[in-house]
């Protein structure tokens, strides 16, 4: 079969697939889905408290802390999957738990991944609106404490986007997760490894049909972090 015939082939495989939802393809968006809004949930309860506490209080060290997250937010997947692999092994401090090549591993290597992403980009727009309103707020009677709360909602759009930019990384990423997940059947096979698997072994329709899913999952991503941005400007305009 020429070239151009089988790839045509393929691709209308993979979209039939999508379209069917066939199960094998279902299984490993939903477990990509589950990991990915994890990690980004948690490193976001972790990452937006931390974020504000930067950019309002000063104390030794701060500075190397934010150049530290400034630094991780280009962290390589494959540095930070050997590094949770390595704490996680049976020979690591944490190897007791038995969470290698389990999702919640993977959950944890996309955590190191966004966290320091989401901290430092909140950092970023809390001390901007410090800056902005710090006297303000406490002439009201608000300390630094207090204000935490009201900053993180009034900056809610950008964070949002934050957020939905941590997800993205999260949901594209391979060389963390295939290092801690192992990349097993059913179980921490998601969309990212699973393409580069199928694709090996020649299964071009369901790495296609994965290939559309993420594709489709990235796009929307996007568009909702431009609309969130365009609604927070006209609500300041």
């Amino acid at each position: 079969m020429a070239m151009p015939a089988l790839i045509e082939n393929a691709l209308a495989n993979a979209l039939t697939l999508v379209i069917d939802l066939d199960p094998a393809l279902r299984d490993i968006v939903v477990l990509s889905l589950r990991i990915s809004l994890t990690a980004v949930v948690v490193a976001s309860l972790i990452a937006l408290p931390l974020g504000a506490a930067l950019a309002l209080w000063h104390f030794p060290g701060r500075g190397l802390i934010v150049v530290a997250l400034n630094a991780l937010m280009g962290l390589p997947p494959v540095v930070a999957g050997l590094t949770v692999y390595l704490l996680l092994s049976r020979a690591g401090p944490f190897g007791e738990l038995g969470l290698l090549f389990t999702p919640a591993a993977m959950v944890i290597a996309q955590v190191v991944l966004v966290l320091p992403i989401i901290a430092a980009l909140t950092r970023q727009q809390i001390e901007a609106l410090w800056a902005e309103y710090g006297e303000q707020l406490t002439s009201f009677g608000h300390g630094r404490l207090r204000a935490i709360p009201t900053l993180l909602w009034d900056a809610r759009f950008g964070l949002i986007t934050v957020i939905l930019a941590g997800f993205g990384r999260a949901s594209a990423e391979v060389g963390a997760v295939l290092i801690v997940g192992g990349n097993i059947d059913g179980v921490t096979r998601v969309m990212t490894t699973a393409i580069a698997l199928e694709t090996n072994k020649g299964n071009l329709a369901l790495a296609l049909g994965l290939g559309i899913v993420l594709l489709t999952l990235v796009a929307l991503v996007n568009a909702a972090a431009y609309l969130i941005g365009e609604s927070a400007r006209r609500r300041l305009g």
